[in-house]
């Protein structure tokens, strides 16, 4: 587990990597990856384990440095509604730097967030106040199978997802269900998916690891 704390004050942000022209993988339209170094889980089979390795080489970005990055793409972004996601790691850790970067551009570009919502509920509100859409890594819905994967608790999950989507509206949310072998089922899948439905998200996507070589 990653030694870093949630902080929504910070100036700075834990840059691991900047991937440049992605399309249809992070959000909508060609879109930059910033990916942050540090997770508060220790999921078994990490599809970025580099974010918790304390060897990784992490390079800390003024929101001003980010966005000199990004900007060279402006074209791109505008053309096909794209933009930035802050994806990890766990970015809603740096929430503040996030509200700074968007300051920044204001609504010209398209702002993503991968998170996994286990953090405190206030960076959540933050973000909800300058992020357009959140791509949120649900893993299961069930606690039990939660905490044997992450090592962590969903409940703070369950109860930011649901203010979120009270928030932004349920259509800002996109919510992803695994299949994960050795760890939930099919079955667990069907249940988690009918109770985000429950409590209003309506974008759920499916899919299945391959533990030995991600999605």
């Amino acid at each position: 587990m990653s030694t870093l704390q949630a902080n929504s004050d910070a100036p700075l942000f834990p840059l691991m990597a900047f991937v440049r022209h992605r399309l249809g993988l992070d959000g909508q339209g060609v879109t930059s990856l910033a990916a942050a170094w540090g997770c508060p889980l220790a999921c078994r089979w990490c599809l970025n384990p580099q974010c918790a390795d304390p060897a990784t080489p992490v390079r800390r970005v003024t929101p001003e440095a980010l966005y000199d990055m990004a900007k060279v793409d402006d074209l791109y972004f505008q053309a096909t509604l794209g933009g930035v996601t802050f994806g990890g790691g766990e970015p809603l850790m740096h929430v503040g730097f996030i509200a700074a970067f968007r300051a920044l551009y204001g609504t010209k570009w398209r702002l993503t967030v991968e998170t996994s919502l286990n953090v405190p509920s206030k960076q959540v509100m933050i973000a909800a106040g300058c992020v357009d859409e959140f791509i949120v890594d649900i893993k299961d819905m069930d606690e039990g199978i939660y905490r044997a994967y992450t090592g962590g608790d969903n409940a703070a999950v369950v109860e930011n997802l649901a203010a979120l989507s009270g928030a932004v509206g349920a259509e800002r949310i996109v919510a992803r269900v695994p299949l994960i072998p050795g760890y939930n089922t099919a079955e667990d899948v069907r249940r988690s998916v009918k109770a985000l439905r429950g409590i209003g998200i309506t974008r759920v996507n499916t899919f299945t690891y391959r533990v030995n070589g991600g999605i």
